[in-house]
């Protein structure tokens, strides 16, 4: 419209009021030097107002400013009545969440077991991607129009404190809520420190090859990677000027890959490794702790804002005691999501004969997860440097690193 006062396509402006025109008085100023420029005509059905005079005009200042302070009264009474909500823990509006009925309430059983098993298996480093795609493959309807699963959908249900019984508001935890949960508070603080941690990568996709960058060259160090030949998938020691290795290495995938499932299989049948984890206990009591730490700090980071609102302290005030706290709060993010995976370890304990039974059923990126619990990586020496040697497949020359 404006652009066309600008232009003479149009000499005069019919509203029913100022008020339906705009309601920033920013916004009216530009509106009257169009016009004004233009010599084009206003006029309003209610509230007659003439922008050619200067009473007109400053009448319609004054209208302007209260529709501008009608508007910003009505924001504070929806943002007041939404804040009351929140902190009595009861739900908002919006689309059903996934786990729950309508009510937003009552948990839905069928989807909530879909919930807990979703989280389980991130927490044991299934990768989101790897997780969305067997939402899709076992046709599980999402609540809202989307006719399948996408990561940030999965991201936002796990990320979400809603899903441990805790009540969001502007991005933070505030409280308990009146549903129940189905995971633990501390499932999702694991859960967030993960999914915040800077040095995740977000744009990974599901790997063809289960062992890729988990081995490494037994002549240079380097990392060995995905490189088929003529059909054949194989890991090589790639060399080149953007690669690092030496390109003396190679060895067949698929075999190299059931050597190693196998050696994790076993592994975590030996008392050697569930005495190992039963010696984290006390590192699990720790990660405990950071988890409340992390709540203490994230209560004092509310506490700061409101004595900068109340004006009890300076704004330099805040930002001094703000920084050391917002740095230790990260520090122990971290922290926790290192511990994550040893923490989720104990759930394989014992379970070799089972997992070795449905290993193949389960896809690459649950193989991976649960065979990083385990090894840390393995190392593949040149040819003839086994006890088998020759051209065949020589299962000497693989020589795993356990975590544990």
């Amino acid at each position: 419209m404006l652009d066309d006062i600008k232009d003479g396509t149009v000499d005069g402006v019919i509203a029913w009021h100022l008020d339906r025109l705009h309601r920033r008085p920013i916004e009216l100023e530009e509106f009257a030097q169009v016009c004004d420029n233009a010599g084009a005509k206003v006029t309003t059905l209610h509230g007659d107002v003439d922008f050619g005079t200067g009473d007109g005009l400053l009448l319609a200042r004054i209208m302007a400013a209260v529709a501008a302070n009608e508007s910003d009264a009505k924001s504070r009474r929806v943002r007041r009545k939404m804040d009351e909500v929140a902190q009595a823990g009861r739900p908002h509006g919006g689309t059903r969440a996934f786990g729950y009925e309508a009510d937003k309430v009552t948990v839905r059983p069928a989807e909530a077991a879909i919930v807990k098993d979703m989280a389980e298996r991130f927490l044991a480093g299934e990768p989101l991607i790897s997780l969305t795609n067997w939402l899709n493959d076992q046709g599980i309807a999402t609540t809202g129009k989307a006719d399948s699963w996408r990561t940030s959908t999965l991201r936002g249900i796990l990320y979400s404190a809603r899903i441990s019984g805790q009540r969001e508001h502007r991005g933070e935890i505030i409280g308990e809520a009146v549903w129940p949960a189905i995971i633990t508070p501390a499932q999702t603080a694991r859960i967030r420190a993960i999914l915040d941690d800077p040095a995740r990568r977000t744009n990974r996709t599901a790997r063809r090859y289960y062992l890729a960058g988990m081995l490494r060259c037994g002549k240079c160090g380097a990392t060995l990677m995905a490189h088929p030949r003529q059909g054949v998938r194989r890991y090589h020691c790639k060399a080149g000027p953007d690669f690092t290795g030496c390109g003396g290495i190679y060895i067949d995938a698929t075999r190299v890959e059931e050597l190693i499932s196998e050696a994790v299989l076993y592994r975590l049948d030996t008392p050697e490794l569930a005495a190992a984890v039963a010696g984290k206990a006390a590192e699990d009591t720790q990660t405990a702790a950071l988890v409340d730490a992390i709540a203490a700090d994230e209560a004092q980071l509310e506490e700061l804002a409101g004595l900068y609102a109340a004006k009890a302290i300076t704004a330099k005030e805040w930002m001094a005691a703000r920084n050391p706290i917002e740095a230790r709060q990260k520090a122990n993010k971290r922290t926790v999501a290192r511990a994550t995976n040893t923490t989720d370890l104990a759930r394989h304990l014992g379970q070799g004969d089972h997992l070795r039974r449905t290993w193949s059923t389960l896809n690459l990126n649950r193989q991976r997860a649960i065979t990083a619990t385990v090894l840390d990586h393995a190392i593949i020496e040149p040819r003839g440097a086994g006890a088998g040697g020759g051209r065949g497949f020589d299962p000497s020359r693989v020589r795993p690193v356990w975590r544990l």
